[in-house]
């Protein structure tokens, strides 16, 4: 086995972002795209039509009480590799999530964890697997299932979006600008570093999973996904005509899944306002490993407990609580 200190963390934990860091939640929520009353009535009967095909419970028990009283509440992102580049078996959640939303102090916070990250899939007799392929494997029940178990905390809500989506999303708003943070060339991406590129669909996608050749690896991808949601959101905002809105509104058929109901969209809808300067956003910070000839990612026992504190802290829960985390540490981590 050989492993690699990743690069100082840069202060990812806890860092205080004034960026729309809410409406790249919202965004993958879809609730931008509900709101605002610019259309009227048709918009809000369209956007109700959309939703009601995107729900799936998919064996996930919510809890709409919680949500509506106000107290701070979890939702899993989830961002599959499918639907785009010809991919249409079920996929694995490249991307991962957890928001944490806290209407009392007005506050959110988002987590992302590392798609290699090294666990035990819930409900899974095999041997410990990415964490990313535990939605392939097992749904999403399962994947939420896991993610609770890794950092200690209560998920009651997922959002699924997958490549095929993103892409139909950009091109529905007439592709997106973004100043790239480093200069590559891969699939329909050709990009120089700090020199600014109108991007369609195809290429924003490209330039969203370039992984190989950025040499903070996943972490850099990771930014260049957020970047891409945030010149979406910036977009979206400027929708002039209601045939643009239902083509957006088109692009989240059979491409997003959720066991949020519309109501509860609509009342998320309501409370963008109140947390969109309060965000912070981090990662799981994890050590890169080769075992056996395959790449994974170590989160570190205290890294975990750092992460899980933060988010217990954040959703009003004890944060001495001690726990069996399900991620995998070998020997030497």
């Amino acid at each position: 086995m050989q492993n690699t200190p990743l690069p100082p963390r840069q202060h990812n934990f806890t860092q205080r972002s004034h960026r729309p860091w809410r409406r790249w939640l919202l965004v993958l929520l879809a609730l931008l795209l509900i709101g605002g009353g610019v259309y009227g009535f048709r918009a809000w009967h369209a956007a109700k039509n959309t939703f009601s095909k995107t729900y799936h419970a998919a064996g996930v028990k919510p809890n709409d009480a919680a949500l509506t009283s106000g107290k701070p509440f979890a939702i899993l992102l989830l961002g599959t590799d499918t639907g785009a580049l010809g991919r249409h078996d079920v996929g694995r959640t490249d991307t991962m999530i957890v928001a944490t939303i806290n209407p009392s102090k007005q506050t959110a916070k988002l987590t992302s964890i590392p798609r290699d990250t090294l666990v035990n899939v819930w409900g899974s007799q095999q041997d410990a697997e990415k964490i990313n392929a535990a939605y392939p494997l097992y749904g999403a029940n399962a994947t939420i299932k896991t993610v609770e178990h890794l950092v200690n905390i209560p998920i009651r809500y997922y959002v699924l979006l997958n490549m095929g989506g993103l892409k139909k999303m950009i091109n529905a708003v007439g592709g997106v600008t973004v100043d790239p943070l480093l200069t590559f060339h891969y699939e329909q991406a050709n990009v120089t570093k700090g020199v600014k590129i109108h991007l369609n669909g195809a290429s924003a996608l490209a330039y969203s999973r370039m992984r190989d050749d950025d040499p903070r690896g996943d972490y850099g991808r990771q930014a260049r996904q957020r970047q891409i949601i945030k010149a979406l959101v910036l977009k979206e905002a400027g929708i002039g005509s209601l045939a643009r809105y239902q083509s957006v509104l088109d692009s989240l058929t059979n491409n997003l899944q959720t066991n949020l109901t519309f109501n509860d969209l609509m009342w998320l809808r309501t409370k963008d306002g109140h947390t969109s300067r309060h965000i912070e956003s981090q990662t799981l910070q994890g050590e890169n490993a080769t075992i056996n000839g395959i790449d994974y990612q170590i989160a570190p026992q205290n890294e975990i407990e750092q992460v899980s504190k933060s988010l217990r802290n954040a959703l009003n829960l004890s944060t001495t609580t001690t726990f069996q985390t399900d991620a995998i540490q070998p020997a030497g981590f």
